[in-house]
Parts: structure tokens; sequence; C-alpha cells
């Protein structure tokens, strides 16, 4: 979600009285939104709370994050956390201005969470039952 709009939603929720705390991983974006309190992490977007299958990078950063409650007392406060992706390989792709498309080609065959879904679509006949329709 935007850096943007989760600071904006934080603000409001604690002009409510409810405590946040938000993690980011635009500095100059979320600097810019003024979280009431913020934990940066410096990895790839989408990666704030840890890396893939990591589960001690994710535990890691979650700790921290609560511990955020306490340590941030000033409203606008950003921790910066110490984090080390492994590689700075994602930094050359996140600021080029070409980069390549890594997305998983779309797959257009209905998905059914449960094969009652399914049957259910195939009896109202919002589908065939053929992939492709």
């Amino acid at each position: 979600m935007c850096h943007q709009t989760v600071c904006l939603v934080a603000r409001h929720l604690e002009a409510h009285g409810m405590p946040t705390l938000v993690l980011g991983s635009a500095l100059d974006i979320f600097t810019a939104g003024r979280p009431p309190r913020g934990l940066f992490v410096d990895y790839p977007l989408g990666h704030s709370s840890g890396k893939p299958f990591d589960a001690a990078d994710q535990l890691r950063i979650v700790r921290a994050a609560v511990q955020g409650f306490e340590r941030l007392q000033g409203p606008g406060e950003i921790l910066q956390l110490p984090a080390d992706w492994g590689s700075d390989d994602w930094r050359m792709q996140a600021g080029a201005t070409k980069g390549e498309d890594t997305r998983q080609p779309r797959d257009e065959s209905p998905q059914f969470e449960r094969p009652d879904d399914r049957a259910a679509a195939i009896a109202s006949g919002a589908w065939s039952g053929v992939v492709g329709d």
C-alpha cells in the first residue's frame, strides 16, 4: 500500500486515540508522510516486514516495531532499523527508468477456493467448466 496513504490513515487513527506505528521502505516518502511513529527498513518496496521465507528476519522486524511503541515518543519520529538485504542489486533496478516486467504470466482460467465453488459456478451458468471460457 502507498506510504503516503498509510501515514494519513495512521495520523487519523492516532488523532482518535489509537496508537499506530508504520513500517516503511521509502524513506523520502515516509518522512514527508510524517507517520506518528515510523520504522524504516531499507529493503525493496513491498518487503518492509522482512525478507521472504526468512522467519528470523521477519521476527526481528516485528519485534523492533513493537518496541517502537516504547522507544518512539514524539510525533513524526522515524527509527531506522539496521537492515541488510544481502545484495544491493535491487537498488539499481529500483532506480532504473526502464525495468523488465518480472510479473508472472496471467492465468486466465477461473480459480476456485473449493470444489463446491466450481460446481456452483457451472450450475449457475456463470462458467461452462471449460478452460478458456
